[in-house]
């Protein structure tokens, strides 16, 4: 059944509790004062997202394979870099099934996400292209015509304004079926007659190893792993995962390293009994053995001390959508 809905984030781990109810993982790693806005519609066979984010921020996303998405940002403001490529106003991803791939932005952004059953968006290439479409091997950064980019941007835009102003208008079936139509062609258009672009400076192979870092840091987050041996659990050499570092993320590997690690402790505080639980403790779980640098660490990456994140009282934290 049609639906729709919108809602605004002052913290980023509840923005992505919600993104994960979209079928979408997010991992962010980002300064203290956060602020995302989150619009959703599900049409029929599309579900449409709209996510708003005014903060510089350095996200892992993982797309399940059950979907096909496509993704787009606004066309104006700092442009992301997705999966090691800077994106320039117009573009569009075309993702692979159950693709993984970072995303980073400078500052305040803006971007769009259609997904869609693979098979109705195969059915839906063959009736409007006259060929099937379906989602390449790997992702591709696709470059439309402008007239067919802006048609598709201006529509999921509209979609969106009324999620978020007269949600009740897309609950009507025929309402949803009509604007899910307008945009359903405008994404086979902008899809069918689409470049490649080749430009991009991204390489499959450093994806790849971007890939497999995430993989071995989320097995060993428990303990701190020096640079010679994260590159050999990872199979390359320090200058490549470096260079890798800065091409997908804009930071060093050992600086991404103590985020994702001070993610997790926060992630264990936010569900730890406060009666329970002693922060220096639960610091030492994830290797942080020198309480006083951790706490300004923790400080420093989320605006506030890992003793307020544990006394949180339980109604403030997230209860979803």
């Amino acid at each position: 059944m049609p639906g729709s809905g919108t809602r605004s984030f002052l913290d980023p781990d509840h923005y992505e509790a919600s993104l994960r109810q979209a079928q979408i993982e997010l991992m962010i790693a980002c300064g203290a004062d956060f602020r995302a806005h989150l619009t959703w519609a599900e049409l029929h066979d599309l579900q449409l997202l709209r996510c708003v984010e005014d903060f510089p921020r350095i996200g892992y996303v993982y797309l399940p394979p059950r979907l096909v998405f496509v993704a787009f940002p606004a066309p104006s403001g700092p442009l992301p870099v997705w999966g090691g490529m800077e994106l320039q106003a117009g573009d569009i991803m075309f993702h692979s099934r159950g693709e993984r791939l970072h995303q980073s932005t400078t500052g305040p952004t803006i971007w769009n996400v259609i997904a869609m059953d693979p098979v109705q968006f195969e059915s839906y290439g063959r009736a409007l292209s006259g060929k099937p479409l379906s989602s390449p091997p790997e992702g591709q950064l696709l470059r439309p015509s402008p007239r067919d980019a802006a048609r598709l941007r201006r529509l999921h835009a509209q979609a969106c304004r009324l999620a978020e102003t007269k949600p009740k208008i897309l609950v009507h079936p025929e309402v949803a079926r009509a604007i899910e139509q307008g945009l359903i062609h405008a994404l086979v258009t902008c899809l069918a007659a689409a470049k490649v672009r080749e430009d991009g400076p991204a390489k499959p192979h450093h994806a790849r190893i971007m890939v497999r870092f995430e993989e071995v840091l989320a097995e060993h987050l428990g303990r701190p792993l020096r640079m010679p041996d994260l590159c050999e659990l990872i199979g390359v050499n320090d200058r490549t995962l470096r260079s890798c570092c800065a091409e997908f993320l804009g930071i060093s590997p050992s600086r991404y390293v103590l985020l994702r690690r001070l993610k997790q402790v926060r992630r264990a505080l936010q569900d730890a009994d406060p009666h329970m639980v002693n922060v220096a403790e639960l610091a030492g779980r994830f290797g942080f053995t020198e309480p006083g640098r951790f706490a300004g660490a923790y400080r420093a990456a989320f605006g506030e001390a890992p003793s307020t994140t544990l006394q949180r009282i339980p109604e403030t934290r997230f209860t979803g959508l």
